[in-house]
């Protein structure tokens, strides 16, 4: 049975959310019978050409109204065009172009115009790492995944940023066709069938550190400047002339996480610097980022990013 798929084009989209996945299908069309071949298709609002992110331009298969009735997966890449602007065209057609289709998802940022247009409600859903964030403050009632390369819930799929598509696709043509199949695109593509870490060896686990003199903000300022010492909660409260618990307690309602969590974060992110930039022994980074041994440090760091600092750095490092 051939399977379709859709991928919907619009303005400023990123072309690798688009080109990525597209080449992952027709790569496992060369391993299928024709009868079992993917059939892809583009789908844009309106004719005429479509100008992505980086200036590339294309022109789509076939109008929004002209989506056959039935399409096995419909696919929304990201770009700045996703996230930045409304496209009331594409976010009205959205729905009723879900319900033809077998399974969809998104690539990417491409995630904000399935919640735009109200499709996310009771779905789990990741997408870059660097927008996780920022889709649930704008759609507090879409549950999203921080920590995977996809997701994949019931008939939804979606991906985290750009390459992530791949992924995407790779997970697709597994489940339509077996994980061999998946596994021989894979090396054609010279891409991992499986990432280590998901997406959490990507970004860094803290954002920018406060500087607005705040008590909360202050003890965060003082344990990254001084990331090799040793904290304790009852040190910590200590600096802002705070109570253990009442300290705790604002921290995590201003913060998010613990003091603790926080500093753990604080010093992965520190030895993941010092991981990329330099040749330093494990035992010397471990000590600088607070860790207090290497055999900890790894401890950590397989726990908390998937992977050893060896496997970090090898990934990783400017080396």
């Amino acid at each position: 049975m051939q399977r379709t798929v859709a991928v919907v084009l619009f303005n400023d989209v990123l072309m690798l959310d688009v080109t990525g996945p597209m080449d992952a299908f027709a790569l496992a069309n060369r391993f299928l019978p024709e009868d079992k071949r993917y059939r892809l298709i583009t789908v844009a609002d309106g004719e005429g050409i479509i100008r992505s992110s980086s200036g590339l331009q294309v022109v789509a298969d076939l109008c929004l109204h002209q989506l056959p009735e039935a399409i096995d997966l419909l696919l929304v890449p990201g770009g700045p065009g996703a996230y930045d602007v409304a496209l009331p065209g594409i976010e009205g057609w959205l729905p009723q172009a879900v319900r033809r289709a077998g399974r969809f998802g998104a690539i990417c940022t491409g995630v904000f115009l399935l919640a735009r247009a109200g499709l996310l409600g009771g779905y789990r859903c990741t997408t870059h790492w660097n927008y996780v964030e920022r889709l649930a403050r704008q759609f507090p009632e879409v549950n999203v995944e921080t920590e995977q390369i996809y997701v994949v819930d019931r008939s939804l799929i979606t991906s985290g940023g750009i390459t992530a598509g791949i992924d995407l696709a790779l997970a697709v043509v597994a489940e339509d066709h077996g994980k061999a199949l998946a596994l021989e695109v894979a090396k054609v593509l010279l891409v991992a069938r499986h990432r280590q870490g998901g997406q959490l060896p990507y970004g860094p686990l803290l954002a920018a550190v406060p500087r607005d003199g705040s008590p909360i903000a202050r003890v965060q300022a003082y344990l990254v400047d001084h990331i090799d010492q040793a904290f304790t909660v009852q040190k910590m409260a200590e600096l802002v002339a705070m109570s253990s618990r009442n300290f705790a307690r604002a921290f995590q309602r201003e913060v998010g996480i613990t003091p603790l969590q926080y500093l753990q974060n604080a010093r992965i992110d520190y030895a993941r610097k010092l991981l990329e930039g330099s040749d330093l022994p494990l035992k010397v980074v471990a000590a600088r980022s607070g860790f207090g041994s290497d055999r900890h440090m790894r401890k950590v760091f397989c726990e908390r990013i998937g992977m050893t600092p060896n496997q970090y750095r090898a990934q990783f490092g400017g080396g």
